[in-house]
């Protein structure tokens, strides 16, 4: 019972961030979309681990985040440069939003409550949902392990 409320609820975040950045005549990233939540799904009920090559507590490759959404997405994103550095995201709506938005390419270390350029970011998948944190350095991820 407890998986099954896990997958739904993973399904559900996913239909919500997905749905952020998808308009209507995009079928064929629909069915791409539909494709990763049975990943997540399948995934979630097994061992706990969001795809085939990261586990929750893995740090990921910023090229497979999207930095506005902060969710692990499983395959390249949309590079993104902006001042010198590269963010991604998962759509032009992203992409407009990182080039315009400061606050879309920062985000909070979790541990030291600092402001990180996500570029620069240590970048860790947290759950099952695809959720990603963002520290200033791999000692700072092991220190709030050992906190939670």
């Amino acid at each position: 019972m407890k998986n099954t409320f896990k997958v739904l609820t993973a399904v559900f975040l996913l239909a919500v961030v997905f749905g952020a950045c998808n308009s209507s005549g995009e079928q064929q990233k629909q069915k791409k979309q539909d494709k990763l939540a049975t990943e997540i799904s399948t995934s979630t009920a097994n061992k706990q681990t969001f795809s085939l090559d990261f586990q929750i507590g893995d740090k990921l490759p910023n090229d497979l985040v999207c930095m506005v959404n902060d969710a692990y997405m499983a395959k390249p994103q949309i590079p993104v440069p902006v001042n010198g550095k590269t963010y991604y995201g998962c759509c032009e709506m992203c992409v407009g939003t990182l080039n315009n938005e400061e606050s879309a390419r920062m985000a909070t270390d979790p541990q030291t409550g600092e402001s990180v350029d996500k570029t620069e970011a240590f970048i860790v998948l947290l759950d099952a949902n695809g959720r990603v944190g963002y520290f200033n350095s791999e000692a700072n991820y092991t220190a709030y392990t050992k906190k939670s």
